[in-house]
């Protein structure tokens, strides 16, 4: 049978489109000959995710990204991947979009979950979820240590504006002038240092001997306390308790009346009476000072006495 140049040509169109079709979908990220499963994920920000991004399933290259477009009104978008159809995992499995470091670029994770009966088909939608990059946790970590390093470099520009401040010709003179003084004192230090010096090799032997002898009171002292110490504190205070407990008693018997040191404390009969006697003998003795005729008689002729006279400065 021969083939006319005209199908011959038909064939070659049929052929071309087909190989057109199928370059198309792989450089998709479709391959054409392969049972893949088509899955979705939406996010509101893909962080640089791209089409023929990998995807991948505990590290290993499952798939790749076909399509990213708007998802709705609001700005949020679906990421349209393939997926190798010989790794079952649940629908409630997460698509995660992480990476993106200083030279690659995002990458689509499956974190898989595994469900019985409710394993991921081709159309369904996977729950996403973003993950930091490294170049969004450099730049959270720099944010908050830019604003430190700019409060330090104000910080530093008015402590150097202050210090020029501090650094006049005036102020210059007046730290001259101290460094001056600071430098006599240290000098008038190290001569008293070394007169000190003299003074402590000279007496040397004296502050031995003074040394010793505080060895030896310190010695002393010892002895006084260890000797203190093998005193009955408690025989003592049960003597002093036995003392005071007879002083008690005795100051009760004062008080109630009981012998003749408390009858003369209580009995005020007794008390005038003694301060009568005490008035009678000094008029006694009053009397006979101012009359002593009247107690001693010298008769040496037999004369008579002469009447008494009563004195004139008598106590009435």
């Amino acid at each position: 049978m021969k083939i006319t140049r005209e199908v011959k040509t038909g064939i070659l169109a049929v052929c071309a489109i087909a190989l057109l079709i199928f370059g198309y979908s792989f450089l998709k990220g479709r391959n054409l000959l392969e049972n893949d499963r088509t899955l979705f994920a939406v996010y509101d920000n893909v962080e640089g995710l791209i089409p023929s991004s990998p995807v991948t399933i505990n590290g290993l290259v499952v798939g790749q990204v076909v399509a990213i477009r708007f998802a709705d009104t609001a700005g949020n978008l679906v990421v349209e991947f393939n997926v190798d159809s010989e790794f079952e995992f649940s629908k409630n499995s997460e698509a995660k979009v992480y990476g993106g470091g200083l030279i690659g670029g995002k990458t689509l994770a499956i974190i898989p979950k595994y469900e019985k009966g409710n394993a991921a088909v081709d159309g369904d939608t996977l729950p996403g979820r973003i993950e930091p990059g490294l170049l969004e946790l450099v730049n959270d970590k720099l944010t908050p240590l830019q604003a430190k390093l700019e409060t330090a470099i104000t910080d530093a520009d008015t402590l150097l504006r202050s210090v020029n401040g501090v650094l006049s010709v005036d102020n210059q003179n007046n730290l001259n002038s101290i460094f001056d003084d600071l430098s006599v004192s240290v000098k008038q230090f190290k001569n008293t240092s070394i007169r000190l010096n003299k003074i402590l090799g000279t007496n040397e032997e004296k502050l031995n001997n003074a040394f010793t002898n505080a060895d030896v009171i310190s010695t002393k002292l010892k002895s006084v306390s260890d000797s203190l110490s093998e005193i009955n504190i408690k025989k003592i205070g049960q003597e002093l308790e036995v003392v005071l407990a007879n002083f008690e008693r005795i100051s009760q018997d004062l008080n109630s009346g009981k012998g003749t040191a408390g009858k003369l404390l209580n009995d005020e009969q007794l008390y005038n009476n003694l301060e009568s006697s005490s008035k009678q003998l000094e008029l006694l003795l009053q009397d006979l000072r101012l009359n002593p005729k009247r107690y001693v008689h010298l008769s040496v002729f037999g004369r008579k006495n002469k009447p008494y006279e009563k004195p004139t400065d008598s106590i009435n």
